[in-house]
């Protein structure tokens, strides 16, 4: 099994940013519902255990504080250039040093971190994700390699 021991201090920095990175660009793809989207992206942290099965790289990722660096960025624009590419260099780092079965788990994480704080806060009845929302899942997704 892969853990946080697999990886230099940096690379884990990366690995761990991967999902709190998704959730920040689908937060900042519109305005409001800020709150309910940060509550969404702890709970998806919480829940992750039951819903991936047994895997220690999720584990340890699930029992971490999501966070990641805010100070790299100036804009929103360049807050989702660096969280995507930060999602890149996690999903690559995970690619070299875990199993398929693993890789494929962080990918589903991180999808699932997104896709949690899109739902948070409900557009309408017809639609539960705004379009701005969407892209930003399309983004992620592609940043993957899913």
């Amino acid at each position: 099994m892969t853990g946080s021991a697999d990886f230099t201090a940096e690379e884990w920095d990366a690995v761990l940013e991967g999902p709190t990175s998704a959730g920040m660009i689908v937060t900042t793809a519109e305005r409001g519902g800020t709150f309910r989207e940060v509550y969404a992206m702890a709970k998806s942290f919480a829940e992750a255990r039951k819903e991936h099965g047994d895997s220690q790289l999720l584990d340890e990722i699930a029992s971490t504080k999501p966070e990641m660096d805010r100070t790299k960025a100036s804009s929103t624009e360049e807050l989702r250039a660096n969280a995507l590419e930060r999602i890149r260099e996690g999903v690559a780092l995970v690619e070299q040093k875990a199993t398929p079965e693993e890789l494929a788990d962080y990918r589903r994480f991180v999808l699932t971190v997104a896709n949690r704080v899109a739902g948070a806060k409900k557009e309408s009845d017809d639609k539960p994700v705004s379009d701005a929302e969407a892209a930003a899942i399309s983004e992620i997704t592609e940043a993957l390699g899913a």
